[in-house]
């Protein structure tokens, strides 16, 4: 458990996952993250297993067997324990903090977490998934939404996943 501070929801952004794209150079995958207004985007790397689980919450695909975060999920649903909301926290080094608040009986912890653990358990339990506008300002990159246009134009290996 962290002692992270409560943000009211004047806060936050509120974002949601549009895609996950795969970057062949460094066999990792790009979680693409848009503002709920969807005006803007900004992108997380993260490990591929971590990508592919995320992706298979965008598509709803179950797997034959719970994976790590189906079993978290599901840890949480058979103890009254609701995923209240998940929060993009900091970013340092171009490393994203998040935290996961959870509720049970009317109490809310909160839970440091990666992002990608965070998103994943989220699109799981229908957590909405926010930032700070603090850590949108110092989001990486400043012309993403370029950026991913031009990739996917070049067809130069990534595809989405």
């Amino acid at each position: 458990m962290t002692t992270t501070p409560h943000y009211s929801l004047d806060d936050l952004i509120a974002l949601t996952v549009n895609r996950v794209v795969e970057d062949s150079n460094t066999d990792t995958r790009i979680v693409v993250l848009t503002r709920a207004d969807e005006t803007e985007t900004f992108m997380i790397w993260v490990g591929a297993p971590e990508g592919d689980s995320i992706r298979r919450a965008l598509d709803s695909t179950l797997p034959s067997r719970p994976m790590s975060h189906d079993l978290i999920k599901n840890f949480g649903e058979h103890f009254g324990i609701k995923t209240q909301r998940v929060i993009l926290t900091d970013v340092k080094s171009s490393t994203y903090y998040a935290t996961v608040y959870l509720e049970n009986k009317g109490v809310e912890r909160m839970i440091d977490a990666r992002p990608s653990d965070a998103i994943a358990l989220a699109l799981r339990t229908n957590a909405p998934i926010y930032t700070t506008h603090d850590v949108w300002k110092r989001r990486s990159g400043q012309h993403l939404d370029a950026w991913l246009t031009k990739l996917d134009t070049k067809n130069i290996g990534t595809q989405e996943v």
